[in-house]
């Protein structure tokens, strides 16, 4: 399904009996798979009773029907099976792992290297200094993020993994590579808009792929070290683009992204391998019928039924109705958005204020992104080894009973880190103290949204388990949105607020968002049933009103019209709405 980050930790909560109770106390069933069925004439009750209980089906699979009592199922060959990826050799994981981390990191390389740059840029293609089409020209490309993941996560579960991550790379290859050729500022928006919404698809599909080869238990470092690639990445473009501007022309800032993409793009030809198990049993049934000449050999995940435009359909629409009707996802979403822009926007900024206040050249400024770099990976890595000690303390604590909210106080702890971080940076800064000084504040800035992430991303995941990935899905395209817009207004802010100001309106948004998903550990869950209910019942008291009021003065004048001929009624729709009041 799509947008695959931690998808495979849903399918281990995928059974068809799965409880509500059961997600809560943290159970997760083994991805154990039927075997084939050769003898076609077994009655129905026998496949379902076996696919129950030996299959783990993915949301888009379902039980066999009484029409498939003559279909044969295939399925892994028992627990040990060879072909499953979570059998493969350790090695062979760990490479497929890394390779799939590169092509995720990539991707937000590419979306921040162009930043020391943009003078050269706009003074190249004719773009007003300062202006919001020179900041465009780096945002734009995080908007793509939103859109990407829409386009390439359905057509993961028709096609799998594989393709459409080799395919989407050489797509954001394409585009990225002419983004060095553009002539006029149209041309160079248009170009990272489209590397940017084929460099989404590793953002949504890496996550899916390192579930689909480790287990539940073995899962954790594979996944600590994934994630290390979109917080790191936006950090690592500058600090390469500074050296770049300042020793070459801005063509090659686009340039040796693409050189680099294009020997990972050979890397994962040679290493990459098919993960997605709808896919591969898939195959294997294809091989099967090839084989035997039987017609009736399907997968237990094939459904004969399934149109195309009825799952691009189900995966563009389902994160966007998480993000409409679930109060959890929009407190979230809303505060990772803040987080995303404050972060985009220190990005935007970062290097004129270390060229402005201390005299730097781009390229030692570019050396203080490594802040961002460490304060990520130290709040990524380590936060993740303390939530999961929190959790099993907490989780004995209550009688051997987990719940989502226990994932929650470490995201009292990382929130309170941004705005002192913040703080040290902006105040420091402006008064030119030490760099190391304003560094340190970054560094503290960054260990909270690495910590935040972490926190929100395994909430989201125990406390929607089947519908994680949508989840999740609607919390990051509305946090592109943010990564695009902040920027634009991110030159004028520094020319007229300055550091400290900068730096206090940053604050002030952090604080206001901090609190609320904070407060999510003391809210009783009857609470939230009450209030995703009482979301969903009033879109659709808004939807209804809105449809009514749109056909009201039609309909009144319609019923003036054929009662009272003789009044003089207006041709204008709101006028005459106006004028039946």
């Amino acid at each position: 399904m799509f947008f695959e980050l931690n998808v495979a930790l849903e399918r281990d909560l995928s059974s068809p009996n799965i409880s509500r109770n059961d997600s809560e106390k943290g159970g997760q069933s083994s991805s154990n798979v039927s075997t084939v069925l050769d003898d076609a004439s077994r009655d129905l009750e026998k496949q379902q009773s076996r696919s129950s209980n030996d299959s783990t089906l993915t949301e888009t699979s379902s039980p066999p029907t009484p029409s498939d009592a003559e279909v044969s199922i295939v399925g892994w060959d028992g627990p040990s099976d060879p072909e499953n990826p979570r059998n493969w050799s350790k090695r062979q994981r760990w490479v497929v792992t890394l390779v799939v981390s590169l092509f995720t990191f990539i991707s937000p390389v590419a979306s921040s290297i162009s930043s020391p740059s943009l003078p050269q840029i706009s003074a190249d293609l004719g773009i007003e200094p300062g202006s919001i089409f020179e900041n465009m020209s780096l945002s734009i490309f995080v908007l793509a993020y939103a859109f990407g993941p829409l386009f390439w996560g359905p057509l993961s579960e028709l096609y799998g993994r594989l393709v459409i991550l080799q395919v989407s790379n050489i797509w954001f290859l394409i585009f990225n590579t002419l983004c060095a050729f553009s002539k006029t500022p149209t041309q160079l928006l248009v170009f990272r808009f489209l590397a940017g919404f084929g460099g989404a698809a590793p953002q949504s599909l890496g996550g899916g792929v390192i579930g689909d080869l480790w287990s539940p238990e073995e899962r954790a470092m594979a996944m600590s070290i994934y994630s290390l690639a979109p917080l790191v990445g936006p950090a690592t473009g500058p600090l390469v683009g500074g050296w770049i501007a300042l020793k070459s022309k801005w063509q090659w800032v686009f340039w040796s992204v693409s050189i680099a993409d294009a020997i990972l793009q050979v890397v994962g030809f040679i290493f990459l391998r098919e993960t997605y198990a709808p896919e591969l049993l898939k195959r294997k049934a294809r091989s099967l019928r090839k084989l035997t000449g039987k017609t009736n050999i399907r997968s237990t995940f094939e459904r004969l039924d399934r149109h195309w435009t009825v799952v691009m359909g189900r995966g563009m629409l389902k994160p966007f109705r998480f993000l409409l009707t679930e109060p959890i996802v929009q407190v979230f979403a809303l505060y990772m958005a803040v987080l995303y822009g404050v972060l985009y926007l220190s990005l935007t900024t970062f290097v004129k204020v270390f060229t402005d206040q201390y005299g730097e050249n781009s390229g030692i400024a570019g050396i203080h992104y490594l802040a961002i770099a460490l304060g990520s990976t130290v709040g990524g890595q380590v936060g993740a080894r303390v939530l999961n000690k929190v959790y099993a303390r907490l989780k004995a604590r209550n009688g051997g009973v987990g719940t989502p909210e226990m994932r929650l106080p470490l995201l009292m702890v990382s929130a309170t880190t941004l705005p002192i971080g913040l703080l040290i940076y902006g105040w420091t800064a402006n008064a030119r103290i030490f760099w190391l000084v304003p560094d340190l504040g970054v560094f503290i800035y960054s260990i909270g949204i690495g910590g935040n992430w972490t926190c929100i991303q395994t909430y989201l995941v125990d406390n929607y388990a089947l519908h994680a990935a949508s989840a999740i899905a609607g919390v990051t395209s509305f946090r592109a949105f943010a990564g695009f817009g902040f920027p634009l207004f991110a030159d004028q802010m520094y020319v007229k607020l300055g550091d400290e100001r900068i730096s206090l309106f940053a604050v002030f948004l952090d604080c206001f968002g901090g609190g609320t998903p904070s407060s999510l550990l003391f809210v009783n869950r009857h609470c939230f049933h009450f209030c995703v209910e009482f979301t969903r019942s009033l879109i659709r008291l808004i939807i209804g009103a809105m449809i009514f009021f749109s056909i009201l003065p039609s309909l009144g004048c319609f019923w003036l019209g054929k009662l009272r001929p003789s009044i003089d009624l207006p041709s204008d729709r709101m006028s005459c709405s106006l004028h039946l009041l």
